[in-house]
């Protein structure tokens, strides 16, 4: 043996290993390995193009290596079966229809990828229950950053397994356990867990049963989660009254982005105390209040103090049943706002008649990507406001806008918006359809949409539903259609 060789004999046969598993995982046998005198094998190649190079001690015996190939053989034909001839540092799995049989499989097989760092077993519903056949092998020091295990069907044990699991995770950086409605049982054991996680950076738990009590057990581990960016909780709706005691844990969180508490039934306890809580997230990028109900009367002051977040992009208040004071509160705020690009307020007939509010936050927008106003009771005069918004220059970033379901505007409010709507030079989607309990004959104003729409480049779909073409207007789309050859889809009611 050479010098060199009793040197790293150790570190190289730990070398080979490693390289030898990445090999039968990222192509065929044939390819990846080199029978030579040297025994020599290559080990991965990183996304930079990149080469490491690890050598075999030929002086060690080959029993580590004759050990480890039926085993890595099985594993191989177990990836091929599922589709998978390669695998580098992500595995995804999601919606494969995985077997009982599979999932002990799949825990052998991922005992042979040291490497891995995303795992996603998503939509499998017989993970539910097994979860430690596949799991369980994973070592202290693993380098997994990314575990989904969305609609798993994971049962109350599954969570307290994944609870105790979490420790060995250290560098878990994303942890998304939506859609599994019996976990919330075992939440203690898994929030223990979470408190060994420093370096999570997302946590989603979307409807995963959770009750009142919940927000407590979940905010215990808040404090051991200073990296935390985003924290989904929506879909609870047995949340319902939970911030009332414990939202001031929420505070913890200082670096928190994302904070998504769609249909969580709050209460207007809760909104109480998360008024006091959610204006010292400083750096809050998107907040998600949709679909809360019970909010629309006590959310004033919670509303107005949203100023104090600057760097808000995102802001879902659609469906919360605003009241005239609450909608004045957040019209007043969003001035403060120079950084949003997304902005729902559909489903709160309160801002029908009262767009005018919105009026000076429309005006001195310089960032708005996005702006649905669908089911607002909208008015003519609203509509020809927003009209002279874009006549102005204003808006310039919309690419997206939402009127639809608003029957009230007749047609001279539509010729007016459609006069001005080629100022979205960035417009791609436009939707201005009916309820689906209504149907109307187009008016004039469809000529100058057509007009418009040929000073828009980027616009591909614009929503018409249950609005009838009359046979001149139909002729004036297919003209346009011809002259223009562009990709636009019309999505309207048919001919009349």
């Amino acid at each position: 043996m050479s010098q060199t060789g009793k040197k790293n004999s150790s570190e190289e046969e730990t070398k080979s290993q490693a390289s030898f598993v990445n090999k039968f995982l990222r192509a065929s046998k044939a390819e990846n390995r080199k029978e030579n005198s040297d025994l020599k094998t290559t080990d991965s190649q990183p996304s930079d193009g990149s080469q490491k190079t690890a050598t075999f001690d030929t002086g060690k015996p080959l029993s580590s290596e004759v050990e480890f190939r039926p085993r890595m053989e099985k594993n191989e034909q177990f990836l091929q079966k599922l589709g998978k001839k390669a695998v580098d540092k992500c595995l995804d799995l999601n919606n494969c229809g995985l077997a009982r049989a599979d999932l002990r499989e799949m825990g052998e097989a991922l005992e042979m990828i040291p490497e891995l760092e995303e795992l996603n077993l998503s939509w499998n519903s017989k993970v539910g229950g097994n979860l430690p056949l596949i799991l369980q092998k994973f070592q202290k020091g693993s380098k997994i950053q990314t575990l989904e295990l969305v609609d798993c069907a994971l049962t109350s044990e599954d969570g307290a397994f994944v609870g105790q699991l979490l420790p060995v995770l250290q560098g878990l950086e994303v942890l998304d356990l939506s859609m599994n409605r019996n976990i919330g049982g075992s939440l203690h054991r898994l929030a223990q867990g979470l408190k060994c996680t420093s370096n999570l950076r997302v946590l989603k738990l979307h409807s995963c049963g959770l009750s009142q009590k919940s927000v407590k057990t979940l905010g215990s581990a808040f404090r051991y989660l200073g990296e935390l960016r985003k924290l989904d909780l929506s879909c609870n709706k047995k949340l319902s009254g939970g911030f009332e005691d414990s939202s001031a844990q929420l505070a913890l969180l200082k670096h928190l982005e994302v904070l998504d508490l769609h249909q969580c039934s709050l209460t207007a306890g809760d909104v109480v105390l998360l008024t006091q809580v959610i204006p010292l997230l400083s750096n809050l990028q998107e907040l998600d209040l949709s679909a809360n109900k019970k909010m629309g009367s006590s959310s004033e002051n919670l509303l107005s103090r949203l100023r104090f977040l600057p760097a808000l992009k995102s802001l879902l208040i659609n469906n919360c049943a605003l009241e005239s004071e609450t909608f004045t509160a957040l019209a007043e705020a969003s001035i403060h706002l120079p950084a949003l690009e997304i902005f729902n307020l559909s489903w709160n007939k309160c801002v029908g008649g009262n767009l005018k509010l919105l009026l000076e936050s429309l005006k001195l927008s310089t960032s708005l990507q996005v702006l649905r106003l669908s089911s607002c009771s909208l008015v003519t005069e609203d509509v020809a406001l927003l009209a002279s918004v874009i006549g102005a220059g204003r808006l310039a970033k919309l690419q997206k806008l939402d009127l639809s379901y608003n029957d009230s505007i007749c047609d001279e409010g539509w010729a007016i918006f459609c006069q001005n709507v080629c100022f979205l030079k960035e417009l791609t989607e436009l939707d201005i359809s009916l309820r689906p309990s209504n149907s109307r004959d187009c008016g004039r104003w469809f000529r100058h949409l057509l007009c418009a729409v040929t000073k828009i480049p980027e616009i591909t779909e614009i929503g018409m539903k249950r609005w009838i073409l009359p046979a001149s207007q139909e002729e004036a789309l297919e003209c346009f259609d011809r002259d223009h050859k562009r990709s636009i889809h019309f999505d309207h009611g048919g001919l009349q």
